[in-house]
């Protein structure tokens, strides 16, 4: 059978759907009228509980998944927010124009039930209907198989028909909840404040990333979605909160990949009075404790891979992870002539202004991100690199500064904030610099922030943690769409965007 002909075949059966709709709707049996349903229970709940549920009435309500049709009796299997649960329907007990409307539906079709729990001969926990009532008319076709589909992006775009028909995809998201859920309870409980701060703004700050670019037609200016919301929260502690956190989603107008969408969840929290081992001490703990609430332990297998997060992680300052992994010393390298001399010899490509701090951060990206599978805090980034982070007294050139690591993934970065304002405005002017050089991902001149640090910030620390990929690792996901319920898609012709069997 050639494409045309499928695609025929498959409107006839549409078409078949919308004439039953009108015929409903001629027999004043709209299902669009029915404005609520009163459910005395779900599947889980009479399947978990039969021995209290046994010979009693229930209502329950959902989707026909699948139907059986004998004669003057049918069974079918609706799926409701829990689960699934079989109902027994006949002729006799409904009634004969019941029936006949019954036996019409589809599948796909939400449908209310009340009848009388009770177990058939197969033992099979199940409501013998008293009544059935059409709550909305499908009026789509859903796969009998999704995973089967050729089209994976399909799940991603139609991510309403994914959690119908892959009732265990739903999981990766009430894994993700509870995660979220004991993550905020930790730092809640410890004193932090949940606060909210702006995703529209008028410079692109706080991270280096390419942000996305908009226009606030009243006042005339080009707008930002933030990128991060760092710069805020540090103005928040500068006002007087000792302990405050921000989880929302963020934007960078970047690339796409199973580990990158330019949509994307992550907190941050500050702390005044603190360091970044403070920092580290939370990440490593708050992790551990998303994953025990989420999956009831501290290991996860990911893909293969058993990753632990039980506290306490490995600790490795850049140069040394680049010491180990390229045989290079940059205790002995002084110069950026010296550094430029390295990168060539490693086959790093040169960027114009490139300087010794930022070699040692590529030579880790290139020879050292991948060898850590097991979480791992880095430290001490270099200057170069860190244009929010706090200069380490021993050594100026580095900074105290931690990425923590796990599956060869960035899933957290921290440090001991910079609250000295001519050393900041220094560092914002070398990211200006940059961007003259053509770096669009340099930082901003922030001049109202400047303020803020010459107003007075006391000592504090602060933690990013990307979300998604946390939740790629406890939900053992292979992409980070799998863990966002409406990833960045491509857009596509409307007459391709059907669901297709």
């Amino acid at each position: 059978m050639n494409n045309d002909q499928i695609q025929e075949d498959l409107s006839e059966v549409l078409q078949v759907r919308r004439d039953k709709l009108a015929k409903l709707q001629e027999m004043g049996r709209d299902p669009f009228h029915q404005s609520r349903y009163d459910r005395t229970s779900d599947s889980m709940e009479i399947k978990n509980d039969f021995e209290n549920f046994e010979g009693k009435v229930v209502k329950i309500a959902g989707r026909i998944m699948s139907k059986r049709i004998q004669g003057k009796a049918g069974f079918i299997d609706v799926q409701d927010h829990e689960g699934r649960i079989q109902c027994y329907v006949r002729l006799d007990r409904i009634g004969e124009e019941e029936y006949s409307i019954f036996s019409t539906y589809d599948l796909g079709d939400i449908i209310g039930v009340e009848g009388e729990v009770f177990k058939t001969k197969k033992e099979e926990i199940s409501i013998k209907a008293n009544e059935v009532i059409l709550l909305s008319k499908s009026l789509q076709i859903l796969p009998e198989k999704y995973h089967g589909l050729k089209d994976q992006d399909l799940r991603y775009r139609q991510r309403y028909v994914d959690l119908i028909v892959n009732p265990e995809v739903k999981e990766a998201f009430v894994i993700r909840t509870k995660a979220i859920k004991a993550l905020r309870n930790y730092l809640d409980t410890r004193g932090f404040l949940e606060v909210e701060t702006p995703i529209l703004n008028t410079i692109a700050g706080g991270a280096n990333a390419r942000p996305f670019i908009t226009h606030h037609n009243t006042l005339d200016i080009p707008m930002y979605l933030r990128i991060a919301n760092e710069l805020y929260l540090k103005r928040l502690i500068v006002g007087g909160f000792d302990k405050v956190y921000e989880m929302g989603r963020m934007f960078r107008n970047e690339g796409m990949s199973i580990k990158h969408n330019p949509e994307y969840t992550a907190i941050e929290l500050y702390q005044a009075y603190a360091d970044y081992t403070d920092m580290m001490e939370i990440t490593e703990n708050v992790i551990a404790h998303m994953a025990e609430a989420a999956t009831g332990s501290m290991k996860i297998n990911y893909q293969g891979t058993e990753i632990d997060f039980t506290p306490p992680w490995k600790r490795m300052t850049m140069e040394d992870c680049v010491k180990e992994y390229t045989g290079i010393d940059f205790s002995t390298i002084n110069t950026d002539e010296e550094a430029l001399a390295v990168a060539k010899e490693k086959g790093i490509e040169i960027t114009p202004g490139m300087r010794r701090g930022e070699v040692i951060n590529t030579l880790f990206e290139e020879f050292g991100e991948d060898k850590l599978i097991q979480p791992t805090f880095i430290t001490h980034h270099p200057v170069e690199v860190s244009p929010l982070a706090k200069r380490n007294v021993e050594d100026p050139r580095r900074t105290d500064r931690f990425e923590a690591f796990a599956n060869k993934w960035e899933l957290a970065n921290a440090f001991s904030e910079l609250n000295d304002p001519i050393d900041q405005k220094g560092r914002f002017m070398d990211q200006m610099r940059k961007k003259e050089l053509g770096d669009d991902e340099a930082c901003d001149m922030d001049e109202d922030f400047i303020n803020a640090l010459e107003v007075g910030l006391p000592p504090t620390g602060g933690l990013g943690i990307g979300m998604d990929r946390v939740m790629m690792l406890l939900t053992n996901s292979p992409s980070i769409r799998d863990v966002i319920l409406f990833p960045t898609m491509k857009p596509i012709d409307n007459s391709q965007n059907k669901i297709e069997e």
